[in-house]
């Protein structure tokens, strides 16, 4: 996606559902850690169990696969958790136009 591709998502993305999102209320370093090991091991499992309390995840990560978001956790998930997401996505795309 495009830069320019990218704000357009970001500006006709639904928001509306992070008034009542958990992580408003949690420090948002621990959505966004550093690296993949160590305390950021902890981190990412203690952001996914706030997502797992939240009743706008579903929306959460909906909007972050809309807009392309490529760090931190959202909803519930991690940066390589909704990259596969993605090219699962493109893989079904590519096998849908290939089939017509």
């Amino acid at each position: 996606m495009t830069m320019t591709g990218s704000t357009d998502a970001l500006s006709m993305a639904d928001d509306s559902w992070r008034d009542a999102a958990l992580c408003r209320d949690t420090d948002p370093e621990l959505f966004f850690p550093i690296g993949s090991t160590g305390f950021a091991i902890v981190a990412i499992e203690e952001a996914k169990q706030v997502c797992g309390e939240c009743v706008v995840a579903s929306e959460c990560l909906d909007y972050a696969l809309a807009t392309n978001q490529d760090s931190g956790i959202w909803g519930g998930l991690s940066e390589e958790e909704r990259r596969d997401i993605r090219r699962q996505r493109a893989a079904a795309a590519r096998a849908a136009r290939a089939a017509v």
